[in-house]
């Protein structure tokens, strides 16, 4: 886990190329202010809150009943979070969520069908947002980056509603060449067992999928996870157009969310970690572009840039602290756990050494 930490240097790497090969400064970052950048990164804690509050909602309706509080129940979906965003294409995060669901009594199968509808409910909301903010730059004369959008969110879509309509309709399996994949890592033995559990787990979420696609329960508690994930994408939104506003920037609600919806699709790129790049090229291409390829005097001179800068700080390093807190309350958990189980064994064991009958 300790190399994930390498996310928060890399992502400062590309405000450090820009303060080098642009007009922007420091100076020019710290001028937005400190209540619309504070504001920012509160629209942005708020949207990281839904997502954990979404997690426990579909804990409650999909399994029945809470596996734990509702405060540890929203730490352990803030600590996935941070394996999320610290991770190329925003993956990873869904293992932690289904561990600690089967840590907390959840079989494999029940706990990856919810990590499951939260990573669809996030891929279909912000896949039809970039369709949506894909068609509004066309629309508006910004083809290159509008067609640019909808290619980049359409194989992210495509794979998931994939697994939707097929696991409603058979069992799925990993396929066969995984198991000699593993076997070059693991023993054969090993090997294995692992893709037969991970075999069981996607036999089980097929079963739950085959259930649950056929209860009206069901698709109400999906439709509703799928409100919950559309405002947090306004509030993702809003979070951009505060510090654009406070610089004097004409840059109304529906613009600012259309353009970070784009950002959203492009740093899904599977290129750097936790999207640190691509995130800022999305917002800026999409705002920029919009009235035609700018040249490069136009690059080196826009003062939407520093906007940016703050808001992909506002945005990202101030909510992975918090995230990156709830990650070492969950693994200290952990680590406190196996500790009182090694003190129990040891105080049970004879002091001379001897076994006992």
């Amino acid at each position: 886990m300790n190399w994930r930490l390498v996310a928060i240097p890399a992502s400062v790497v590309p405000f450090i190329i820009l303060f080098l090969t642009t007009n922007v400064s420091p100076q020019d970052v710290f001028a937005v202010g400190l209540v619309p950048f504070v504001a920012s990164a509160a629209a942005a804690i708020v949207k990281i809150m839904l997502q954990a509050v979404r997690f426990k909602y579909f804990i409650k309706r999909f399994l029945g009943y809470d596996v734990s509080s509702t405060g540890k129940t929203l730490s352990a979906r803030l600590a996935g979070e941070f394996v999320t965003q610290s991770s190329p294409s925003y993956v990873g995060g869904e293992l932690v969520r289904i561990a600690w669901l089967s840590k907390n009594g959840v079989p494999p199968g029940k706990a990856a069908w919810v990590a499951t509808m939260e990573i669809i409910a996030d891929v279909f909301v912000g896949s039809m947002l970039a369709f949506i903010a894909g068609a509004y730059a066309i629309y508006n004369g910004g083809s290159v980056v509008g067609i640019a959008v909808i290619l980049v969110a359409i194989p992210t879509f495509a794979v998931w509603l994939a697994l939707v309509l097929f696991s409603a309709k058979r069992n799925l399996r990993l396929p066969s060449f995984s198991q000699r994949i593993a076997e070059r890592f693991l023993p054969k033995e090993k090997a294995g067992n692992l893709i037969g559990a991970a075999n069981s787990a996607i036999a089980d979420l097929c079963k739950m999928s085959r259930e649950n696609f056929n209860s009206k329960r069901a698709i109400k508690t999906f439709a509703v996870g799928m409100a919950i994930t559309f405002v947090a994408f306004i509030f993702y939104g809003i979070s951009f157009m505060v510090l654009a506003n406070a610089v004097g920037s004409d840059i109304g609600f529906f613009d600012s969310l259309m353009a970070t919806s784009a950002s959203t699709a492009v740093a899904s790129l599977p290129i750097t970690i936790g999207g640190s790049g691509l995130a800022e090229l999305g917002v800026w291409a999409y705002i920029s572009n919009l009235s035609g390829i700018p040249t490069l005097d136009d690059v080196v001179n826009d003062s939407q840039l520093k906007v940016i800068i703050a808001w992909r700080i506002a945005t990202y390093h101030v909510p992975l602290v918090i995230m990156w807190v709830a990650l070492m309350r969950l693994a200290i958990g952990k680590v406190s756990a196996a500790s009182l189980s090694q003190q129990a064994g040891g105080d049970n064991k004879p002091e001379d050494g001897s076994a006992t009958k």
